[in-house]
């Protein structure tokens, strides 16, 4: 009888029309070697995986820094120890990715109001882009431009060749993050973007005095981190503003608002907000940003496992996660600076891990090739599948579909009323995104899978190009899906602790993890071991345009 179950069960993960006598029975086998291969990825071993990966010693992972690098040179010692070959540059385990940071130099930067000198870092800081500035002033409140929200700063204003006095502090009232990465970018502006689009020469924004320790990381942040960029992909510096940009501290911010008619300290008293305006005073305002440009160097972590057909192992199924997070904060929780990202992405790093260890140590392996790659700069902007999608150590023609894991450890459990929980998937579901939206035959591979083996809940809330949190387009299977790749992203959903020192491996539900992990693997072995690749049949409009 358990013969029998499993027969049927193998059978029904046999494409249509491919299921003759003969390949039934070879799938069976092979199918059941996938099964007992799949099942060798353990709760126990993702828990060993990611206690290292998620623990303090990494410091959050953040591109680039130490804490990625140990990361990345943690994975690529296990990969030859298994016998993993390496598929990244010159014969190692890593592409290596040059960045380019610009940051202030000291000397040479410098401000000014009405003869008297500020000194960079103590009274006022600067964003890494050189230029010089002395102007007019004009204050502009919080300095937005929300066209649907009817906001406009500049309503009234003439601020075109003067420097404009931003107050500082987050977005206008009624204004949500939300909300904004739902319009569209033209229609709305940040201030410093807005103050470049109408003209301006320079800006200043005043820092909050209520803050308690906001100079303090605000400073270490501008020093330390400055305008990086990826040298090798199309540069985010067509995004950046040109004109100088500083910060000023409250005393500085005290004597540019000398001889007005309000206070710098009044302009954030939210009980009697101040109207724009523009400075009367009669006094020169002028201040220099000096910057210098440095190399830095990050990686991708790439490895191959070869197919056993000798024509099909010529084609690959890509697996990707982003091992990088967002490192340090600059304002913890209770001390806690560290941003584990246990769930994000701690889970999809050491569950392709345990994949490639599954793999290497199969006695029959799929028919085609399975390409790791651990994607670097994801939280920077897509950066590290970005390269790689442009820089392919392998022929990306070749690759037949790319399932991309990020976040699949967290659950919410039955009771949770923490509002930003609410859309967390539960012990035995996941979103399942962008399997439906490029090839039918991958929506159905994706599905058969599943329903024959561990029938996980397939939330499809996301599966949509236009769905208002735009998940399809903020992870790394969408610079794959912009080259004509197929692709499966397997998302839990955001919850409390997303991007905050609290994504530690406590919160990891691991039997959840091993679960939605092994139907990822069941599902990559199906795909590689098929005798056709799944075909492209839909474009839909806007898909493949960077959004």
């Amino acid at each position: 009888m358990k013969r029998l179950l499993v027969l049927l069960l193998w059978l029904t993960l046999i494409p249509t029309g491919l299921a003759t006598a003969q390949s039934a029975s070879a799938t069976m086998k092979t199918g059941s070697a996938a099964r007992a291969t799949a099942e060798t990825v353990t709760a126990a071993q993702l828990k060993d995986y990611l206690s290292f990966v998620s623990s303090d010693l990494m410091e959050g992972r953040d591109t680039p820094s130490r804490g990625l690098d140990i990361t990345a040179l943690f994975i690529s010692t296990l990969l030859a120890r298994w016998g993993v070959q390496p598929a990244g540059d010159s014969g190692t385990y890593f592409q290596k990715i040059k960045l380019l940071r610009t940051v202030v130099k000291d000397e040479g930067t410098v401000a000014s109001i009405g003869g008297r000198t500020f000194k960079y870092g103590e009274s006022f800081l600067a964003q890494a882009r050189a230029g010089n500035v002395s102007a007019p002033l004009v204050y502009v409140g919080d300095g937005w431009y929300v066209k649907s929200k009817n906001i406009d700063a500049y309503a009234g204003l003439e601020v075109k060749g003067k420097i404009v006095v931003v107050r500082g502090g987050g977005f206008p009232t009624g204004l949500t993050f939300t909300e904004l990465r739902q319009m569209d970018a033209k229609d709305w502006a940040d201030p410093t973007h807005y103050a470049e689009r109408s003209g301006a020469a320079g800006v200043i924004i005043l820092a909050d005095p209520g803050t308690v320790g906001a100079w303090d990381r605000l400073k270490r942040y501008q020093q330390n981190v400055g305008n990086l960029v990826v040298e090798g992909i199309p540069s985010e510096r067509d995004n950046t503003v040109s004109i100088p940009v500083i910060t000023a501290n409250p005393a500085m911010a005290t004597a540019l608002f000398e001889g007005e008619a309000v206070t710098a300290a009044s302009v954030f008293d939210t009980t009697k907000p101040v109207a724009p305006f523009a400075f009367g005073a009669p006094r020169k305002v002028s201040f220099t940003i000096a910057a210098e440009e440095k190399i830095q160097w990050t990686q991708n972590v790439v490895g191959v496992i070869p197919g056993s057909d000798p024509r099909l192992k010529n084609e690959y199924v890509a697996v990707g996660a982003h091992y990088d997070h967002i490192g340090l904060s600059a304002q913890g929780v209770n001390g806690d600076l560290i941003n584990n990202g246990a769930d994000d992405d701690g889970s999809g790093t050491v569950s392709i891990l345990a994949f490639a260890d599954a793999v290497a140590h199969a006695k029959v392996k799929p028919r085609r090739s399975i390409l790791f790659v651990w994607h670097c700069g994801e939280e920077k902007g897509l950066w590290g599948s970005q390269y790689f999608t442009t820089h392919p150590t392998i022929p990306l023609r070749q690759v037949v579909t790319q399932l991309n894991i990020d976040m699949i450890g967290r659950s919410k459990p039955a009771g949770d009323t923490q509002p930003r929980n609410k859309d967390l998937s539960g012990p035995d579901e996941i979103y399942v995104i962008g399997s439906k939206m490029m090839s039918t035959d991958l929506g159905a591979l994706s599905e058969r899978v599943n329903n024959g083996y561990l029938k996980l809940a397939f939330n499809y809330k996301y599966d949509d190009p236009t769905d208002p949190n735009r998940y399809f387009f903020r992870s790394d299977h969408f610079n794959y899906a912009q080259k004509g790749v197929p692709i499966i992203f397997y998302f839990d959903g955001e919850h409390v602790d997303y991007h905050r020192p609290s994504d530690e491996i406590s919160r990891i539900d691991f039997n959840k993890m091993e679960r939605v992990a092994r139907t990822v693997f069941m599902t990559m072995w199906e795909i590689a071991d098929s005798a056709e690749k799944p075909t492209v049949d839909k474009e839909l409009p806007g898909l493949l345009q960077r959004r």
